[in-house]
């Protein structure tokens, strides 16, 4: 696991062993937040003892930006903090979190001692506001990447813990397009220092833009390409060929699992323009 200090009191944690998926934490004088959980449970215990004998405080809260596994899992490795998340996590936790994790536990054993620990305080509107020592913590909807997405401010100190609503490669199979580019938007316009990412490295502020950009142009061209397969008569060898290269991003990133979350991208547009009738489908989409 790495870790980093962001700022006075904010560090931040990725993972060496899934994804490059990243957790962070923000410390008072007294206790401390937790924004995600690692997707490992050794990597979370880690980041736990850290917190507990280097910054030497209780984790208090544990925030989760979406209900994803490998964000959520660790909730149990913190006993006695209380979850918070949006309602809608809440509710896709109940719905699809007790039969995933179960799977998981027959498929590796490293999940045996793990349970599901649901968030105890949620929000639906607006924002929800955390104090944290001298750091206020704005929590804000950030839809896109899945319906439940939030994002976490470090007001004082322009940190956005993004969650994956912003990523190295947008990510929209289970979320929605148009909710994503709004979401990204935003978060250009948000005058930020760093972005951290759900996944990859931190975005520092000279970067900001740039990313932003490449973000946006991704799903733009996500969009073009997908919509012009659709129309082709061999509509399987179309969406095939649509690359990731062709739509501006590198096979290489997110330690090589870009290009298969790319290809279910495709996918996933594909079967939601054929589903709104925009086109009409030349042939079913295979799943791989």
């Amino acid at each position: 696991m790495q870790r980093e200090r962001v700022s006075d009191n904010v560090y931040w944690f990725q993972s060496e062993i899934y994804a490059q998926v990243t957790a962070g934490v923000i410390t008072g004088p007294q206790w401390a937040v937790v924004i995600d959980t690692l997707a490992i449970p050794e990597e979370t215990l880690a980041m736990r003892t850290f917190i507990e004998e280097e910054l030497a405080v209780p984790v208090r809260y544990v925030i989760n930006t979406h209900y994803h596994a490998d964000h959520t899992w660790g909730n149990s490795l913190f006993p006695g903090a209380t979850i918070i998340a949006h309602m809608l996590c809440r509710q896709l936790m109940i719905e699809r979190g007790a039969d995933s994790l179960e799977a998981a536990k027959r498929s590796n054993p490293v999940f045996k001692s793990l349970k599901l620990v649901l968030p105890h305080l949620t929000f639906e509107l607006g924002e929800m506001s955390l104090r944290v020592g001298k750091k206020n913590l704005i929590l804000t909807q950030s839809p896109g990447h899945s319906r439940d997405g939030i994002s976490v401010l470090v007001e004082e100190d322009r940190v956005l813990f993004a969650g994956d609503a912003f990523l190295p490669l947008p990510y929209i199979v289970d979320g929605d397009m148009d909710e994503s580019n709004t979401t990204i938007k935003r978060f250009g316009k948000m005058g930020l220092e760093n972005i951290v990412q759900g996944h990859g490295d931190i975005i520092l502020r000279g970067e900001i833009e740039e990313a932003v950009k490449s973000n946006l142009a991704y799903l733009a061209a996500l969009r073009k390409a997908v919509r012009n397969a659709a129309r082709r008569r061999n509509t399987q060898d179309a969406l095939a060929a649509i690359d990731i290269e062709s739509c501006g991003k590198s096979r290489v990133s997110l330690g090589g699992l870009a290009e298969e979350l790319h290809r279910r991208n495709v996918r996933a547009l594909y079967r939601q323009i054929i589903n709104e009738g925009g086109v009409t489908a030349a042939s079913p989409i295979k799943e791989e």
